[in-house]
């Protein structure tokens, strides 16, 4: 079954999350579940007032919320909100501000996605030879119509649901599972037009 997405249309919360200490904070909650100001703070690179700065404000806008206590509990734990992964996809109805705050989220996600590949193209020849032969960069142009593009949207989401690092038991995972990333965008692709030739 398809994992539910809550659909984001707060423009405020928006462009709370576009930030890319928030964005990297959520991806650590949910690539390796709940964890202090402290520790999230050593992998995005932040002073740890700052890091409990950003999850508050991540849990002010329904992003990320306290998890249940560990120890002594005298350490405040985090873990991303419940609720579904979220989406966001701009509309032809949209107010400029929300569209506006719609662009900026998307380009923030993008550009660390982007980044995310630049560090993994970085460390390629440092992986072992069976994690060089599983990961794959690819680019496919498609022939469809809308109603396929967004069926096959479907049934990619369902292939990758069982694998959500946030949701997926560990304890049942096999021996040798990483933290992985699934970049995928289906989008129409919009007409180039010539550019001429250049003159000499």
């Amino acid at each position: 079954m398809t994992e539910a997405r809550r659909p984001l249309t707060d423009p405020t919360a928006m462009r709370a999350l576009a930030h890319p200490a928030r964005l990297a904070i959520l991806n650590r909650l949910q690539a390796e579940g709940p964890a202090t100001a402290t520790d999230v703070a050593e992998v995005v690179g932040v002073t740890p007032s700052a890091a409990s700065y950003h999850l508050r404000m991540l849990a002010k806008y329904g992003f990320a919320e306290d998890a249940p206590a560990r120890g002594d509990g005298r350490e405040r734990l985090w873990q991303v909100a419940s609720g579904g992964s979220l989406t966001v996809t701009p509309e032809p109805d949209d107010r400029p501000e929300v569209r506006a705050a719609k662009d900026l989220l998307i380009k923030a996600v993008r550009d660390q996605a982007a980044d995310e590949v630049t560090r993994v193209m970085g460390n390629f020849d440092r992986e072992s030879p069976e994690w060089r032969a599983a990961s794959v960069f690819n680019r496919t142009l498609l022939l469809v119509d809308a109603e396929e593009l967004k069926r096959l949207n479907e049934q990619i989401d369902e292939l990758l649901t069982p694998y959500r690092a946030a949701t997926r038991d560990r304890a049942h995972a096999p021996a040798g599972a990483r933290i992985s990333e699934a970049q995928v965008s289906l989008f129409p692709r919009v007409e180039r037009r010539p550019h001429g030739i250049p003159r000499e």
